[in-house]
């Protein structure tokens, strides 16, 4: 039995080869059939003592089926370590019953794949009052990554004048570390949320932006209307252009349309999920987090 393997679902092909190629390990793509009733039979490929499996938990309904199905071929095909790399990791969000009867998801979710796997390597993990991710998945390792060294190194060469911009201020430690690392100004809005597609957003001193390049950042883009809010303040603060840098970009493809309207020249997003927006991998965050499995 060899000893490390990548193993991913069809749809992240690309990054699991990109990934693969840069460890010097070999991957297999998981065979996933629907029968019509959508139940899933999935296949792995050849068994490996640590099987990588590579798993951006976006539309997660299905993949976390998949994801478990695949655990138990390779447990059972004699598998000793499966480590599940999701650069998107779901069901964060809701880490609190804000109203009677609500489930916990981020707690049922994380017993759920810590009952599978041995590790779980996750970036930028949508987490507000839990600290630390290892109390998500009790019993194993867990690392929650930041991408923010990819962003600054894809950044590299920016208009020394732009301004780093965070929609919220639960934004302003990792907006601040990027404009640290890039040697720029930076400023958080104040975010007011009246639902999941309804927000306002106010920059303290609109005038900071005038006649400069203004850089969004956010770290996921799902509904969109938080990006588009932020994009129209810093349009009426008169921004030069406006850019947008996303780390997990959730929303459909054909909203980039409505970014442009919005005044957004540009939209990046980082390689967590794949999708046309794609611009800045993410291998060079998760290679070093990767080396021991290979060695072991």
């Amino acid at each position: 039995m060899s000893g490390t393997v990548i193993q991913c679902l069809p749809e992240a092909t690309a990054d699991a080869v990109r990934l693969a190629d840069k460890l010097g390990v070999p991957f297999h793509v998981i065979g996933v059939h629907r029968f019509p009733d959508g139940e899933l039979r999935v296949t792995v490929g050849p068994v490996a003592q640590t099987t990588i499996l590579y798993v951006p938990l976006d539309h997660p309904n299905d993949k976390l089926i998949a994801l478990l199905l695949a655990a138990e071929a390779l447990r059972r095909g004699g598998a000793n370590r499966l480590v599940l790399v999701a650069p998107y990791l779901c069901y964060m969000r809701q880490d609190k019953a804000f109203h009677d009867g609500e489930a916990i998801s981020q707690r049922a979710i994380g017993k759920l794949i810590a009952a599978a796997v041995d590790r779980v390597i996750t970036v930028d993990a949508h987490l507000h009052r839990t600290h630390d991710i290892r109390t998500v998945f009790p019993g194993i390792e867990a690392e929650d990554l930041s991408a923010m060294p990819a962003i600054a190194t894809a950044l590299r060469g920016i208009d020394w004048s732009s301004v780093v911009v965070g929609p919220d201020e639960e934004s302003e430690p990792w907006v601040g570390a990027l404009a640290d690392k890039l040697g720029l100004a930076f400023a958080v809005g104040r975010k007011t949320r009246a639902g999941d597609r309804s927000v306002e957003i106010a920059f303290g001193d609109p005038k900071l932006f005038k006649g400069r390049p203004a850089l969004l950042v956010d770290d996921i883009v799902s509904s969109g209307g938080t990006l588009t809010v932020a994009a129209k303040a810093l349009h009426a603060a008169h921004a030069a252009t406006i850019d947008a840098v996303i780390v997990h970009a959730l929303f459909p493809s054909e909203m980039i349309k409505d970014f442009h309207h919005a005044g957004i020249r540009s939209v990046r997003s980082t390689s967590s999920v794949p999708h046309p927006s794609n611009a800045i991998p993410l291998d060079d965050v998760l290679v070093p987090a990767l080396t021991k499995e290979v060695s072991l």
